[in-house]
């Protein structure tokens, strides 16, 4: 039986190999096959955390961990060390001010000035507003992930056990409109608990593997808070790309054997979602290839 990893692998090589040429948003441009899916089997332990490269799993649980606080400035992620949201506020502030402020120097602003964190670090009505706090025509806020929670523990076999981030009337207020922008859950009649994530644009080099560990992480919190055990991970992505400044890099990748995947659990059980932090996540056996460099396309 193939590595799971072979699978991803194997879509780097599509996109290379049979990849639209397309001028996208950033100018850069992309390879891109449009429709793909990955599925990844949580039951046994075993974590997507790819291994023909390193991965900073930590940086991803963090992000998602961020959004379940419902929040979308980048201040409290700075503090913890992590800036992969970075460019999009930086460009911001560059256009609108015509400063050519590094990006340093402008993380450091934001962690000490909690006035310019507010004025110039925040991302809009992204991911954690639209999860935590999607407000209604009649100015009522729905936490999505706390009903969803709700009905997994008393009509798991329901159908419209999702959330998601694409907010219409928001999008247009959004530094990044979402990427991963639709989850659903199902649970089998032996109780486990399935995640499927649509994703309408991959960018498959640098994206898609954070996308891969946030989703485990939040289907390994969300499974213990409703008491079930956790199933299968379904990953299908809609434009999926390789940018044209990766191309390098995904045949780099392509060209090393993976390793055996790492197991990740939770180490304790919190109280409520919202209870989570990064020291409950503990992954073993993780022993990856050298990472690959590769910029953003912002």
């Amino acid at each position: 039986m193939a590595h799971p990893e072979q699978h991803y692998l194997d879509l780097l090589a599509q996109v290379l190999a049979r990849g639209d040429r397309r001028v996208d948003r950033t100018g850069v441009g992309t390879l891109s096959l449009f429709g793909a899916m990955l599925r990844f089997d949580l039951s046994k332990g075993a974590a997507p955390i790819l291994t023909t490269k390193k991965v900073y799993w930590k940086t991803a649980v963090k992000e998602m961990l961020w959004f379940l606080t419902g929040g979308t400035n980048i201040r409290p992620l700075l503090q913890q060390n992590v800036r992969i949201w970075t460019d999009w506020p930086l460009a911001a502030y560059r256009r609108a001010t015509g400063e050519e402020i590094g990006q340093a120097e402008f993380e450091a602003r934001i962690v000490a000035d909690e006035g310019f964190a507010a004025r110039w670090g925040d991302l809009g009505p992204v991911y954690g507003k639209q999860w935590r706090h999607w407000l209604g025509p009649d100015g009522r806020e729905h936490d999505q992930i706390a009903g969803l929670i709700e009905t997994l523990r008393t009509n798991p076999a329901s159908r419209r056990m999702l959330f998601h981030a694409w907010n219409v009337a928001e999008v247009g207020q959004m530094a990044l409109p979402p990427c991963h922008m639709v989850y659903q859950y199902h649970v089998t009649s032996d109780g486990r608990l399935n995640a499927l994530l649509y994703q309408r644009s991959v960018d498959l080099l640098l994206g898609a593997p954070f996308n891969f560990v946030g989703a485990a992480a939040l289907q390994l919190m969300i499974a213990q808070q409703a008491d079930l055990l956790p199933g299968e991970l379904v990953w299908v992505g809609g434009d999926t790309h390789l940018y044209l400044n990766h191309l390098e890099q995904a045949r780099e990748q392509i060209s090393r054997a993976p390793r055996d995947w790492p197991r990740m659990r939770l180490v304790r059980r919190a109280e409520s979602i919202d209870d989570y932090r990064i020291e409950d996540f503990a992954v073993e056996g993780y022993e990856p290839h050298p990472a690959i460099a590769a910029e953003v396309a912002v």
